[in-house]
């Protein structure tokens, strides 16, 4: 393999916690939170910018880790979600800097908590949704993050979400229409809902509500309505007039950066290949231009204190962690904090490199290789000689892969794979008619896409066309099923992680706070409810041609998913077993939607690592300990990835 000549990087190194991540300043600036393990869980810690050393862990996570957290506008609270075992019935806990104690604020069981709005008016008082009185529907309800004291705001008659003011006023909601489309209803005074907005389905994924102005009668929304990509606008809610703010031909609106208090816009983000700011505000003009000198990579504004003096900048690169600088406006000075993951530092990394294929019809996918760096001697990407290749494909479909450091790529080029990862038609950021391209196209055009991608690593002599893997999680989970179904001689193997196998069976169970959603499914992936709806989704189902399968075939499943439930692995995987099909079953009793726990992701990609070796013939780092602390079971096909029950056998011993 064109990778012996440098060392293995460790997979705890690559899907272990970081060591230090998501720092954000208390908006008064005096106090920076950030999170980092405490005994192996993810915690928040807090601290002084001038004396990061002495932060301290401020709560008291034992388990699955903290991901989610934000500061109050107090200063003096931390506010965080977390679920039960991957649930995603979500609770938001309020912990007290000054005493230590942690609230839960959304004390129910089996209920999903949403921050809705969080308000420098109203320091003590967050908006929450919650779904407790009707599980389809969340309710708008304020609550003290002091006392615990919650009041009703707003009944959710049957709307799938709302917009709310720094007032904490209901102003506007939404709901979708039969013919997939959405209609925006405006709150008047008398309380009843005045229809405001008409969006079309072709415009339901690029066009929405951002936010207010200052004074509220401005009404901020990126919107493709009339133009293919989203565009900023500003919409003036007393006049009835738009004007936009920014756009781009090739791609929609990305991040939009506002003032924390005078609520303008400042700048807007689009991202082709690479995430590229377009500066609206003449007043931050000098901060961007010393900000894109002082580290190299994509940089992104991501804390900023209320009087704006003092933010924290990420810096993303392909090849490294992520750097956080503190930076000083009036100084106009940066500077370094930490980066996520100090280990990676050095490393033998490779570069990802943006480019776009196209697909056989003709449009352009924007696609990011990777290749190990001492295979490519030209250093353009394309190795000296074919290499094995790993097709990772994103979840969603409604998201998108984006150029910087991958933990996935990185681990499959060191062991000497070159990965590809495509955005398929139906990925989001390049405009409507992009997304709208893979409606009704699931194993249909969406995977064309991905043949077309695979094609063109052959072509251009990069892949080695009998040892191509596919795999992913989610949607991208479903595309490995579908790869290894509905074209079974084109890939050698295939890594699947929570994805669906029966599309029927997987809209049928949907989580019931999804429901006002539904159809938005019905006109993108097909109707569940008619006989012809679900006669085509058998068409498109894994599920359908699980006979077919001849390659090796890995899933991964989270026994509380409860997007993707269980039953989905369980029934491709006994169709599998009724037709003496191989296929190794890895199931976690304590997750959900993905692999939360440090210990559970080790212990998965420690599996999926010598199953692709086995498969492609890549390096294998021994798994050694990284079963340790996994709930990791094998219900079937320990056979087929060698030396796994005798591991799984010391692990339960």
């Amino acid at each position: 393999m064109a990778s012996r000549n440098i060392p293995l990087i460790p997979r705890k190194v690559l899907f272990g916690n970081p060591d230090k991540a998501s720092p954000q300043l208390s908006y008064d600036g005096k106090r920076l939170a950030f999170l980092a393990p405490v005994k192996g869980v993810l915690n928040v810690w807090v601290g002084s910018v001038d004396d990061l050393a002495a932060a301290k862990s401020v709560t008291k996570d034992t388990y699955r880790g903290i991901r989610i957290y934000l500061w109050a506008y107090t200063n003096r609270h931390i506010l965080y979600l977390q679920d039960k075992a991957g649930d995603e019935n979500w609770r938001i806990y309020a912990t007290s800097l000054d005493t230590g104690e942690t609230k839960d604020l959304t004390p129910f069981e089996g209920v999903q908590a949403r921050i809705q709005h969080c308000s420098p008016k109203f320091p003590e008082k967050i908006l929450v949704g919650l779904n407790n009185r009707v599980p389809q529907f969340h309710d708008i309800h304020q609550i003290n993050i002091l006392t615990g004291e919650m009041s009703l705001v707003q009944k959710n008659p049957d709307f799938s979400d709302f917009v709310t003011d720094d007032n904490y006023n209901v102003r506007f909601a939404s709901r979708f229409t039969p013919d997939g489309g959405n209609e925006i209803f405006k709150l008047t005074d008398d309380g009843s809902w005045k229809p405001f907005m008409k969006i079309s389905m072709e415009d339901t994924l690029t066009t929405g509500a951002v936010g207010f102005d200052k004074t509220g009668m401005i009404l901020y929304m990126v919107d493709s309505r009339n133009r293919d990509t989203s565009a900023l606008i500003a919409f003036n809610l007393e006049t009835g007039n738009e004007t936009t703010l920014a756009e781009n031909p090739r791609v929609d609106v990305s991040n939009v950066m506002m003032h924390p208090t005078e609520k303008h816009v400042q700048a807007v983000s689009f991202n082709y290949k690479r995430e590229s700011w377009h500066i609206l505000d003449n007043s931050i003009k000098g901060d961007f231009s010393y900000l894109n000198k002082v580290a190299q990579g994509d940089m992104n504004p991501i804390s900023r204190t209320l009087d704006d003096k003092h933010w924290i900048i990420m810096y993303i690169v392909d090849n490294g962690p992520v750097h956080y600088y503190y930076y000083d406006r009036a100084k106009k000075k940066a500077q370094f904090l930490f980066s996520n993951r100090k280990e990676l530092e050095g490393l033998p990394l490779a570069k990802m490199r943006p480019v776009a294929i196209k697909s056989r019809d003709g449009l352009d996918l924007v696609s990011y290789l990777t290749t190990p760096q001492e295979a490519d001697s030209e250093d353009n990407g394309i190795p000296d000689k074919p290499l094995p290749l790993v097709l990772v494909v994103h979840g969603g479909p409604w998201g998108r892969d984006a150029w910087g450091y991958d933990s996935m790529h990185q681990w499959l080029v060191n062991r000497g794979y070159a990965v590809l990862s495509v955005n398929f038609r139906g990925s989001t950021g390049f405009g409507k008619k992009f997304i709208n391209a893979g409606n009704m196209e699931w194993a249909g055009k969406m995977h064309d896409d991905l043949i077309d991608a695979v094609q063109w690593t052959i072509k251009k002599k990069i892949a080695e066309p009998k040892h191509v893997a596919i795999m992913g999680g989610s949607f991208g989970g479903y595309a490995t099923l579908v790869g290894l179904t509905f074209t079974p001689e084109t890939f050698a193997c295939g890594v699947d992680i929570v994805g669906p196998s029966n599309l029927v069976t997987l809209l049928k169970s949907i989580p019931p706070y999804w429901a006002p959603q539904v159809e938005l499914f019905k006109k993108r992936v097909g109707d569940h409810t008619t006989e012809e709806g679900k006669a085509f989704l058998r068409k498109r189902s894994p599920l359908t041609y699980a006979k077919r399968i001849k390659r090796p075939l890995l899933i991964g499943q989270g026994a509380n998913d409860p997007r993707v439930k269980q039953a989905e692995s369980d029934q491709i995987v006994k169709t599998m077993q009724k037709k003496g099909i191989p296929v190794t079953y890895v199931l976690y009793p304590d997750e959900g939607h993905g692999f939360a726990r440090p210990e559970n992701r080790l212990s998965f990609f420690a599996v999926s690592e010598a199953f692709l070796a086995e498969c492609l013939g890549g390096r294998l780092e021994p798994v050694g300990n990284d079963l340790k602390g996994s709930t990791i079971t094998v219900p079937v096909g320990t056979e087929y990835v060698p030396g796994l029950l005798s591991l799984l056998q010391q692990n339960n011993a």
